[in-house]
């Protein structure tokens, strides 16, 4: 028997792209532009892909020039685990702006 039996789909960055953007525009507090969101007018996301991988960067803080935390998913695990980072950043947020 084969070890490709049960290997896991070919990681297509561009969908995962395409799915990140429609989950985090779901979110409501975040608006998008071009590879951008923002939260109150700041960019707080960046995201971008190359032919393996999505590259996501996350502001550790909602700030003019924030600090950047660089992401790299390479599996359809790591987008979830960016999703779940990403939620847990932004209820953050916005708990230290109220």
């Amino acid at each position: 028997m084969s070890d490709d039996f049960f290997a896991p789909p070919a990681f297509k960055p561009d969908q995962a792209l395409l799915q990140l953007r429609r989950a985090l525009r779901d979110l409501r507090q975040l608006s998008e532009r071009g590879s951008e969101f923002l939260l109150k007018g700041q960019t707080v996301i960046e995201l971008s892909t190359d032919d393996s991988t999505l590259t996501a960067k996350l502001a550790r803080r909602p700030a003019r020039s924030p600090e950047w935390d660089n992401r790299v998913c390479k599996s359809s695990a790591d987008v979830r685990s960016l999703q779940d980072e990403i939620k847990k950043r932004l209820a953050r947020w916005t708990d230290e702006t109220t």
